[in-house]
């Protein structure tokens, strides 16, 4: 049960890290954190359309990951 809780925890620090940036890389609707990492080239260019899309799939991805791991791991805490 240790390995699964070691496994399960950096499981969740990386996709804390994966979530939080995934999140920030989103195009925002007056600027700010994203156009700092492109966002502004990216929506004049007109590409908002599979990008932001391919962006949305992997941060929910992320988000379903990071929920369910916080579910194992507190159902391990529960039980043992």
């Amino acid at each position: 049960m240790d390995v699964l809780r070691i496994i399960l925890q950096v499981l969740l620090v990386i996709s804390s890290f994966f979530l939080i940036m995934s999140i920030l890389l989103h195009k925002g609707k007056g600027g700010g954190l994203s156009d700092m990492f492109g966002g502004g080239i990216s929506s004049s260019a007109g590409s908002s359309g599979v990008a932001e899309r391919n962006l949305n799939r992997i941060t929910v991805g992320v988000a379903i990951t990071w929920a369910l791991t916080i579910v194992g791991l507190g159902l391990m805490a529960k039980i043992g």
